[in-house]
């Protein structure tokens, strides 16, 4: 039904529109009595054999929602009845902030991907710490943290270490985004030393707490071996417990989409189908280098169980999805599950 009649439907409307559209009708509709429970019958997939074990927390099972899809905690609760085996909310930054100019979202249909200049668009840490005090849900939340596009690099750790601080009490774990393509200079903090400067200190200030909580770095595609190499050494040196690779591209090679239309489009990240395989490229690097060294989150085309998997044999430990969520609908994320379980059975036999 999504592919035939409602995606149809919202790819009528500009893609920021369709957006909260779709937020305003689930939060409509799960205030029903009886959706939620129907909604968690139709597309949740329970399996022991799922069960994930990552940087000491246990995942039901290893199918995430990427973050920039709930970026201000406001459907997680919600969004849980679709099946995932865990959330990541934001990218919060300190204050709210608009975002870059509209239109910054693009749909590229014929590469099953988005072009995204969102820019960091949020209402600020408070209101999502508000929002995130009404949790009902289980299903594991990440806290994904960035800089206000007014703070200068040299002061970027402070709007880290506030976003730390106010959410460390409600989400599970954490994702350092340095690698949005969106926010001015942003990409300059994956340097080496600005990198490890800032994760040291996120770290020394994670131990200080009665229980720390796991802090992963989110990662470009775009950055060549060598930069590989000092994210494997950074890794190690800070003892963050994991990546996310990776973020959206800011290449353009190989789209089906017309180059005329690409080029109207202008800057942004590119996400979807179209950075599947460069994303399995550098899981595949990272953990061949790093000799499993730390655990992987892999995003990036995940719109089947077989594009999972691929990112599994990889060597991610678990997967994300955002673009393909847009494309295949919520019933996507059982079916990644089921084949993900027949895989893995397969696997052990």
């Amino acid at each position: 039904m999504y592919k035939s009649l409602i995606r149809p439907l919202l790819f009528t409307k500009n893609p920021e529109d369709a957006h909260y559209f779709t937020f305003g009708w689930i939060k409509r509709l799960f205030r029903i009595p009886g959706v939620p429970s129907i909604a968690n019958g139709l597309y949740n997939f329970r399996s022991t054999d799922l069960k994930t074990k990552a940087f000491g927390l246990t995942f039901d099972n290893p199918v995430g929602l990427a973050a920039g899809f709930d970026k201000d905690a406001k459907l997680y609760n919600e969004l849980a009845a679709f099946g995932f085996g865990f959330i990541e909310i934001g990218t919060i930054t300190p204050k709210g902030q608009p975002g870059n100019e509209k239109p910054r979202l693009f749909r590229l249909p014929e590469d099953q991907s988005l072009i995204n200049r969102m820019g960091f668009n949020n209402e600020g840490l408070e209101g999502a710490i508000e929002r995130l005090k009404g949790r009902k849900t289980k299903v594991l939340i990440g806290g994904n943290i960035g800089k206000n596009k007014v703070t200068p690099n040299e002061e970027a750790v402070n709007d880290y270490l506030a976003t730390f601080n106010g959410l460390f009490p409600y989400v599970d774990y954490f994702v350092v985004n340095v690698s949005s393509p969106n926010t001015p200079n942003l990409r300059a903090l994956q340097e080496k030393e600005p990198l490890t400067a800032l994760l040291n200190t996120l770290q020394a200030e994670n131990n200080q707490k009665e229980s720390r909580k796991p802090i992963l770095l989110k990662i470009a595609p775009d950055l060549t071996n060598e930069q590989l190499d000092d994210i494997v050494d950074i890794v190690k040196d800070s003892e963050i417990d994991g990546v996310i690779a990776t973020n959206t591209t800011i290449s353009r090679e190989g789209l089906k989409t017309d180059k005329n239309r690409i080029e109207e489009i202008g800057a942004g990240g590119l996400s979807g189908k179209a950075v599947r395989a460069r994303a399995t490229e550098v899981i595949r690097y990272l953990s061949q280098k790093s000799n499993a060294a730390f655990p992987i989150i892999g995003v990036g085309g995940i719109n089947t169980a077989e594009d999972a998997i691929e990112k599994l044999e990889a060597g991610a430990t678990l997967v994300q999805v955002y673009s393909g969520f847009i494309y295949e609908g919520p019933a996507m994320i059982k079916k990644i599950n089921q084949g993900i379980l027949r895989w893995k059975r397969k696997n052990t036999h």
